[in-house]
This record gives C-alpha cells, sequence and structure tokens, in this order.
C-alpha cells in the first residue's frame, strides 16, 4: 500500500501548532508561517500552552467523574506528551482511543508511539469535513463502540471549518451517532478579546495553509455544543476552565474558547 504523500508545498495547521509548542515535527515553510503568526500575535504560544492545558485536565474530567473508557480524538495534531492516551490512562487503564488527523505526519508519527500489540488505540487518516467517513472507519469501529458512551475531542480544530463547509451539519453528525452519557470537549479559537479588527494579520496567515482559520464569537461557538449539558463553569476561556491552580494575573490575552458538555437522556 503507497503511503498518503506528504505535502510540504503549504504550511498545515497540525504542524503550524506543533511548532509553537516547541516541537521539532515541522518544515521550513510550517517554521515560517507560524513566526509571521507570532509576530501578528505574540501571545499565540502562551494561548496555544493554556488550549493543551485545558485539553488535559478535561480529558481527566470525562474519565476520572465521567466514567468514560473510549475516546475518539479528532484534529488530534502531532503528538506531545502526555499524549490523550497517556492522560486517560492513568487513570483508567485500558481507555479505548482512536486519533483522527488528516496529515499524514501526524499518523506517522502517532504510530511510532503505540505498541505493537496495542489492541485499544487507533491512528486514522481521516477530515473532520466527511464526519460519516470517520464514524464508520474500521479501525475507527475497531476500538470505538458507539453503543456505549464516548468522549468526542475537538479541540482546537473546528476553526479550521469554514461557514461554507457546514460546521453545524458536521457536528450534528457526530454527536447524532453517540449515545446518552457521552461527553464533548471542545475548544474553539475566537478574537473576542482583542479591539475590532484585532488580530486580522495574524488569521490571513492561514490563508496560505491547507487550511483556513475561522475564528468565531462566543454565541457561535456556544452553537455547536447544541442541546447538551454545558459542564460548569460553561464556555469559558480555556485557563478559566475547572484550573487546578490559580490563574496567572500576567497571562496574556488568551484566543480560545473551551467547554465540556454532556449528552443527557
Amino acid at each position: 500500500m503507497t503511503s498518503p504523500k506528504i505535502d510540504t508545498s503549504k504550511p498545515h495547521p497540525a504542524r503550524m501548532y506543533d511548532y509553537f509548542l516547541g516541537g521539532k515535527d515541522n518544515y521550513e515553510v510550517d517554521q515560517e508561517a507560524a513566526e509571521q503568526f507570532i509576530k501578528a500575535a505574540p501571545e499565540v504560544r502562551a494561548a496555544v500552552r493554556a488550549n493543551r492545558s485545558f485539553m488535559q485536565r478535561a480529558v481527566r474530567h470525562v474519565v476520572e467523574e465521567g466514567g468514560i473508557r473510549q475516546i475518539l480524538d479528532i484534529g488530534t495534531g502531532l503528538p506531545t506528551e502526555p499524549n490523550v492516551h497517556q492522560i486517560a490512562r492513568a487513570a483508567a487503564p485500558g481507555t479505548r482511543i482512536a486519533y483522527v488527523d488528516n496529515d499524514p505526519i501526524v499518523s506517522a508519527h502517532s504510530r511510532t508511539l503505540l505498541d505493537d500489540d496495542d489492541e485499544n488505540t487507533s491512528v486514522v487518516l481521516a477530515d473532520l469535513r466527511d464526519p460519516r467517513a470517520i464514524l464508520d472507519h474500521p479501525d475507527v469501529r475497531k476500538v470505538i463502540d458507539l453503543d456505549r458512551p464516548v468522549a468526542l475531542m475537538l479541540v482546537a480544530i473546528l476553526h479550521f471549518v469554514t461557514e461554507a463547509e457546514d460546521p453545524d451539519a458536521i457536528l450534528a453528525t457526530l454527536l447524532d451517532a453517540l449515545p446518552t452519557g457521552s461527553y464533548l470537549i471542545l475548544s474553539h479559537a475566537t478574537v473576542d478579546l482583542f479591539d475590532e479588527g484585532g488580530r486580522t494579520d495574524a488569521v490571513k496567515i492561514y490563508n496560505s495553509a491547507t487550511a483556513s482559520m475561522n475564528p468565531r464569537k462566543h454565541a457561535r461557538v456556544l452553537e455547536f455544543f447544541r442541546d447538551w449539558t454545558l459542564l460548569e463553569p460553561g464556555l469559558v476561556l480555556v485557563p478559566d476552565w475547572r484550573p487546578t491552580e490559580p490563574v496567572d494575573p500576567d497571562l496574556p490575552p488568551i484566543g480560545f474558547y473551551g467547554g465540556v458538555a454532556r449528552k443527557d437522556g
């Protein structure tokens, strides 16, 4: 079977994110775009760290408090320790996880982390814009039982879907497929904290990438949770979602909203 070709002609959001986090799994084209973004939005490195910390707290919560034992992580990005399966299995060994991303380099690097006998983890090359293909993918279904509660993770991914690509329909397909007791962990970029027109230059940098960035306002992001029940404190800036230590008052503006919701019967 021929391996999917890794496109290094354009920046990829996952590889740019890796660069923001200080990773090395990126190319010159990603580094150049990321440096341009940092110049236009110097708070980005603090923002992605805060977003990742939110993800870790949210995963721990749904596993420890919500009893979740299977996770569907779409838009997983390049591996950065601790990874989702490490966080989840520290609380509940045997938790089953399907990682999904549309970048071949993400899939390749994710697979290198897995033990040959790890039957509880799948790595799938697929795109959020085709949610039905994700749900029906044999490597997803190998580890995810859609008759049992699932934690669906959409962390820093939905803002790469344009309105024309109908994010509401994508969410409807995914959320309607999950049973009662499932959770949605979602974070999303915003420019609400900045002056009108703020960060426009930064956002435009993604126009040359494989996906554009589409930051949204709080009310619009809130709609993505549909009729699921948001856990306290609701949809908030990611540092404010159940922090385990006091939020640094000197933290720069963090342009990510985050929330966790449960599907109640």
